[in-house]
């Protein structure tokens, strides 16, 4: 099983043993599921449903904005990437953060990173952006195959 969590300096809550995937115990927790087509139009869709749930729970824009941002780039690398048929979404909403998690039926690129991408390339920068806009995100093992890609953002309301 590959586990990796990308964690900035002074990021991680003692909260669950700093795992910001697992939500306490005492918390309600709300989530929103949804299975699209691996091809190029799913980002759209992705992003317009998130937006569509985040705005029934009264989400604040910067939150909002930077769901719709990884939950684009974490489908499109699912897309382009992984050689699935299907790309699954889950948005879970609970003790202050969203959670957004994207998993992919995974024929692709075991482990990912952030890269460096020249000036001129005009891809390669998605999980830097995942990672300057999310507290935590890392990727784990889907099971029966596959990976899923997750990022945690705080919420402001």
């Amino acid at each position: 099983m590959i586990v990796i969590v990308i964690v900035r300096p002074g990021s991680v809550d003692a909260l669950n043993g700093g795992d910001l995937r697992v939500l306490p115990a005492e918390t309600d927790e709300l989530r929103e599921v949804f299975d699209l087509a691996a091809e190029s139009a799913s980002a759209a869709e992705a992003r317009r449903r998130a937006l569509g749930w985040l705005a029934g729970h009264c989400i604040g824009q910067e939150s909002a904005e930077a769901a719709e941002l990884i939950i684009s780039e974490l489908v499109t690398n699912a897309v382009v990437h992984s050689a699935s048929s299907v790309i699954s979404c889950a948005l879970r909403l609970g003790g202050g953060m969203l959670y957004i998690e994207v998993t992919d039926q995974g024929a692709g690129q075991p482990v990912l990173a952030v890269q460096e991408a020249d000036a001129e390339d005009v891809s390669g920068r998605g999980l830097l952006l995942v990672s300057a806009l999310s507290k935590a995100w890392g990727v784990t093992s889907a099971v029966p195959g596959g990976l899923t890609v997750w990022a945690a953002v705080p919420v402001v309301e």
